[in-house]
């Protein structure tokens, strides 16, 4: 029978890092953490081989998949010393999806799996906190009703916001046991109402029903649309990786954290992250909480007065120290590391390549490759050179003028101007109109990245340093500010305010996700300036490049940029773009107007001497490198005027009728079949 599953844990460790297409991301560092002898909670992981079959059965899962599943919970079972479904020492599972690539957020998790009447109240006596147990089951409803079931994740949302406001509460952690249970009971009767049928209580349906649904998620929209930006292939499957459930939401022994080994905005050698106590993964991420920073150096001035996880929990922290380095050293890249603290014990729930800026990629593959820890070739290879433009964002002029509405967190670097729109379709909607959007948002959430890739920047009120908004902005290249305290959103009149001052949706913001400062209006950009890392990481390309890197330009400024950039040469110089100045194109179109050769001759005299100019400047900023020259035999159509008002300066210039410009830009037009 062919292997489908495959354990990890301290004991038993089927795969490694080796097996990254086999078992996707998550799966292989889990695998390769438990081989390194790391506090990895015990689990399995379906192979994203099975995902393919899952839709070779029509999305249904193979009876020896199901059995070999099966066995898997067994063997966890006696390793944990725990019972799935058990009505004493309950073992609950997280089931997640695992691609062979990162694609945060794109599929779908679910949390608690294995709750129900019976079990949550062997969860409160094995915890001893029944609040927790009850706390655990409403979250597990909610995301399971959302992600298998298919309901709006608003319906319920809005039932806690609604109990939170009739006892007068801000926080969820400020509900009791009995509004929980109380809860539980609404969530539960809302579902029978809307989808006609009860919530499973049985831990195997759950279970089953829920590794369809992460299969399932492969190809949601949002997974489809972020594998075309990034060109990943649709036939690659995810895995899915079913682990014991540890709880950093059991009391103010316990945390949830992500951290970076390496600034993933800057590239700074620092260890930078962000914790919550009694919180459980989701709420980090979900910028419901503003996060505590793990050390000083992850201080910002969201968090800057908020306890570490150095102060609170020393010896944790320390621990973790340890394992980032012990990663970090064997993975030999900045590694994105997601922890749980439970009771005082630390839990490793996976490390994989960090995301991060191309200009922190740069410093980071110089300073590995200084370290000794990779080659020159990998530390080349190490960058998309694709990513590579991320370094020529425009940054805003510092002589302009501009009005600060506020200051957040610098979730990613660069500058942007646009509309605000204030939900994803109006997003798209703006950009396909031609305008540029900044998307304001309270917090993203995956069902955005089409707003977001349609948007030149991203706002949010809501959100850390390691939020969906910033982590997705970082791999777009676009730039992010998170986590604006003073930025309220009104849908219903579509107006945001900034502190005391209100905008419409539609009005024009500028970002700096450098800084992380919002100005009002249209802030003048200027083009980026090349930094230290940039030509010592190009000086060490040009050492092992076997290819010459030509340009295309057409005029002095285009060729002092290419030359700047390392260009050997001008490729081509296309003559007919050297006549698009409004002077220039003028010229052109009387001598595509006139009747007769020395009518022609004329107008082309008054264009010799800008051409002669631009070559003579050409050849000078080239000093004797090579040049090609495309001779001037384009469409002339393409030199003609469009609009009515330019028709008629046009005519008025030429002292003849309107009509006849018509009649001649009509009889010249040609069909571009590129």
């Amino acid at each position: 029978m062919k292997k489908w599953v495959y354990l990890f844990n301290t004991e038993v460790t089927e795969g490694s890092k080796q097996d990254r297409n086999l078992l996707g991301g998550k799966g292989a560092n889990l695998a390769e953490m438990a081989i390194l002898g790391l506090n990895v909670p015990s689990g399995l992981t379906i192979s994203t081989e099975a995902c393919i079959e899952f839709y070779n059965y029509n999305k249904e899962l193979p009876a020896d998949i199901w059995q070999q599943t099966l066995e898997g919970v067994k063997k966890i079972e006696g390793h944990t010393q725990k019972t799935f479904g058990g009505t004493t020492s309950p073992l609950l599972f997280s089931v997640r999806s695992g691609a062979r690539v990162s694609m945060p957020g794109m599929m779908d998790t679910v949390l608690n799996l294995g709750l129900n009447d019976e079990t949550v109240k062997a969860l409160a006596i094995e915890s001893g906190d029944e609040r927790f147990a009850y706390d655990s089951y409403r979250r597990f409803i909610q995301m399971y009703s959302n992600v298998v079931l298919g309901m709006k994740g608003h319906l319920l949302e809005s039932l806690l916001e609604d109990l939170k406001e009739a006892r007068s509460l801000q926080d969820d952690t400020a509900l009791s046991s009995a509004d929980l249970q109380e809860l539980v009971g609404i969530y539960k009767e809302t579902i029978l109402q809307e989808l006609g049928h009860t919530f499973p209580q049985d831990p195997y349906k759950q279970l089953e029903n829920a590794v369809k649904a992460v299969f399932n998620s492969w190809n949601n929209s949002r997974a489809i649309k972020y594998r075309e930006m990034n060109h990943f292939r649709h036939d690659w499957g995810t895995a899915v990786n079913i682990q014991m459930m540890v709880f950093g939401n059991l009391g103010s022994d316990c945390a949830t954290g992500v951290a970076f080994t390496r600034d993933p905005s800057t590239g700074d050698k620092r260890f930078f992250g962000e914790y919550l106590v009694n919180a459980q993964g989701e709420d980090v991420v979900a910028g419901i909480r503003t996060p505590n920073p793990i050390n000083s150096l992850s201080k910002n001035e969201s968090n800057k007065n908020l306890k570490t996880l150095e102060e609170v929990m020393p010896r944790v922290y320390k621990e973790l120290c340890t394992v980032y380095q012990k990663l970090e050293h064997h993975y030999r890249d900045m590694q994105d590391i997601e922890f749980t603290i439970e009771r005082g014990k630390l839990y490793l729930l996976q490390t994989r390549n960090g995301k991060r800026t191309t200009k922190a990629a740069l410093k980071i593959a110089l300073a590995m490759h200084k370290e000794n820890l990779i080659t020159k070739e990998e530390a080349v290879l190490r960058i998309d050179p694709e990513e590579l433009n991320q370094l020529l964002h425009p940054q805003f002029d510092p002589k302009s003028s501009k009005t600060l509405l506020g200051t957040a967190l610098p979730a990613s670097p660069g500058a942007a101007v646009g509309r605000m729109a204030l939900t994803s379709a109006e997003a798209q909607k703006m950009s396909s109109e031609g305008s540029k959007v900044i998307l304001v948002r309270q917090e993203t959430c995956p069902d955005d990245i089409h707003g977001m890739a349609a948007s030149q920047g991203i706002l949010t009120a809501r959100g850390g340093m390691t939020s969906h908004a910033a982590v997705v902005a970082r791999g777009m290249g676009k730039p992010c500010v998170a986590g604006l305290s003073g930025l309220f959103i009104e849908m219903s009149t579509k107006t945001v305010r900034f502190g005391s001052s209100t905008f419409k949706e539609g009005d024009f913001i500028s970002l700096d996700g450098a800084l992380g400062h919002i100005y009002e209006g249209e802030v003048s950009l200027m083009e980026a300036s090349l930094n230290e890392d940039f030509t010592t990481f190009m000086k060490m390309v040009d050492e092992i490049r076997t290819v010459k890197v030509r340009t295309n330009a057409d005029n002095e400024v285009d060729a002092k940029m290419a030359l700047r950039f390392g260009a050997e040469g001008i490729g081509l110089c296309r003559t007919e773009h050297m006549f698009f100045d409004p002077e220039r194109v003028l010229a052109v179109r009387e001598m595509i107007f006139a009747h007769h050769q020395e009518g022609r001759r004329q107008a082309l005299a008054k264009i010799l001497p800008f051409q002669q100019s631009d070559f003579q400047q050409l050849f000078s900023v080239m000093e004797g490198l090579p040049v090609n020259i495309r001779l001037l035999d384009p469409p002339l159509h393409e030199f003609l005027p469009y609009s009515l008002q330019e028709k008629e300066e046009l005519a008025s210039y030429l002292k003849i009728d309107l009509g006849a410009v018509e009649e001649r830009i009509k009889s010249l037009h040609e069909f571009n079949p590129m």
